[in-house]
Order: C-alpha cells, then structure tokens, then sequence
C-alpha cells in the first residue's frame, strides 16, 4: 500500500526490479538522493529527458542491459518538458513499474541553500531567488500531487536524508521516520521546530536536591532519582502508548520526519533524562531515532 502527499491510497506490489523516478524542487537536495540511490546499487541516470523515459522503461521492463533497478532524475533543467511527466508517469504507474520520489524543502531553506552556493534559480530569471521558487512550486504541483513518497529535506542534514534513503529504499515496502527526540529548558524558549511538546516540569525537580544539581540527567544518579517517583512512570507509558498510535498515522500523511520535544525549566535533568528513555523506546520500535539535549551545557542558575 502505497500512500500519496494527498492521502490518495493505491494498492501496490512491490516491483522486484523497481523503477524510481526522482524529482522535486531545485535546492531541495535531489542530487544527494541521487547519489545515495548509487550507492545502493541503482543504475541511475541524472537530468533525464522525460521524452527518453518511456523506451527506457520498455527496455528496463523487457530485461536488456542486465539492470536490475534503476533511479531516473528529472527536474527543471528539463524546461516546459518536465510538464509532460505526468501523463508520462500515470502510463507506468498503470502497468505497476515505477515509482514516482518527489524532494522537496521549505521556502526559507532552498532560499538559504541557494544564497550559500551563490547559484541563481533555473527558473528565477532575471527574477529574485524568492519568485523563482515560487514559479517551480507552481508548475510542479501537478507532479507533486502524483507522487508516491514525498520527502521533506528542511530538517534533514546531509548523513540524515542519506541513512533515509537507504531505510527505505533498501527494504522494500518498509516507510520509515526518523523520530529526533529533543530536550529543552523553557526558560530558554521552545524549540521552534518541535512538532510534538511535553512540559515535564511537574516531575520534581533534581535542581533542588545538592547533591545532584551539578550533573544532568545522563548521570545515572539523576536518572534514578526521576524515575523514582510513580508519576513519571505513568507519564512514560502515556507518551509510550501516545507515540505508538500518532507514528504511524504521521507516515501514511507521508511525514519522514518527526520532532518530539521534552522540556523542563532549564533543560539539564528531568527532560533529559525523559528524552533518552523515549528515545529508545521508540528506536526499539524500529524507527531511526536521534535524540538532541539543546540546553544541556548551559549553567545552571
């Protein structure tokens, strides 16, 4: 079962000689997906011409050149083309050979990307970098709208979007998340990428206990004296139990990647200590998992 970004479900074998179709916006990282689907073992073609898609398939499909699975880019360098991949695409989807990956970011990260690498938007013109992007959201959005796994790069770094890759693309049928669990004082404010918070500050507080104020909650002393009470425990299984359900509903919506945040005032012990243990709870659950303690260097008041 394969899922769109529009939450269209189609029913789909897996294909043992797949056939992938990478596209997606410029800046959004295709390049590094295609390198990764390299190293995978893929025969991949970079800026295909969408015209060459459709022998290249009939002879992919018939056996010749001994490939056994292929990954083909396609993107705005291809011009007005690339309007016609999707009644290209719909043709191969209808005989079950391939599979559309569409790569995408926010505006405010391509922005970025393309302001570093001092490189002008193909479609931009003699436009800003802003309307060029706004000019290839548009005209993407038909293909956008095909795709069946779109991946959101704005949170990824370059060793995460590769380890994704290689999740899924390695293990068929498998759709995987990486789940960063993050720890946070509030008095420093509230991670402005979190998807998901939790206030553990109604836990008490190992900052008023001197002899173990000066440690964090990775010492395992401050872990145990958290632990000890009853209520984190209970709050545990709740958040345990919570996870378990809204996971798997977040990667049918096609979401690769998930922020749980933990904070407690200054974010050194008990939301901590919380974040390594859901962390791997969740990674024992078999998602990739990372876990970040923001303030956890900063010096206790």
């Amino acid at each position: 079962m394969t899922r769109s970004s529009h939450g269209k479900r189609t029913s789909r074998k897996i294909n043992p000689r797949p056939l992938v179709i990478l596209t997606g916006l410029s800046g959004s990282g295709k390049g590094s997906v295609l390198n990764t689907f390299e190293d995978l073992g893929f025969y991949c073609v970079d800026n295909m011409p969408v015209a060459l898609i459709p022998p290249f398939a009939e002879l992919y499909d018939e056996g010749r050149g001994q490939i056994e699975r292929a990954a083909l880019l396609v993107d705005a360098r291809e011009g007005r083309q690339i309007q016609e991949l999707p009644e290209v695409y719909r043709k191969l989807r209808a005989q079950n050979s391939a599979t559309l990956v569409f790569i995408e970011a926010s505006d405010a990260v391509l922005r970025r990307r393309f302001n570093e690498t001092r490189r002008p938007h193909p479609l931009a013109g003699g436009r800003t970098i802003r309307e060029g992007i706004r000019e290839e959201r548009r005209q993407m959005a038909p293909i956008r709208k095909l795709a069946d796994v779109v991946i959101d790069t704005t949170r990824f770094n370059v060793h995460e979007l590769r380890q994704f890759i290689i999740d899924r693309f390695q293990n068929p049928g498998r759709r995987p998340l990486l789940v960063s669990v993050v720890s946070f004082g509030f008095r420093y404010g509230i991670p402005a990428d979190a998807d998901l918070v939790f206030d553990v500050r109604f836990l008490p507080n190992p900052h008023f206990v001197p002899r173990l104020r000066p440690f964090t909650g990775k010492d395992p002393r401050v872990a145990r004296y958290i632990r000890s009470f009853p209520q984190t425990g209970e709050f545990l299984r709740r958040i345990e139990s919570l996870l378990g359900y809204l996971i798997p509903h977040y990667i049918r919506e096609g979401k690769s990647y998930l922020t749980v945040a933990l904070g407690c005032t200054g974010g050194r012990h008990r939301s901590v200590a919380l974040a390594e243990v859901i962390r791997r709870g969740v990674q024992q659950k078999g998602y990739a998992t990372k876990v970040v303690h923001r303030d956890i260097d900063k010096s206790p008041s």
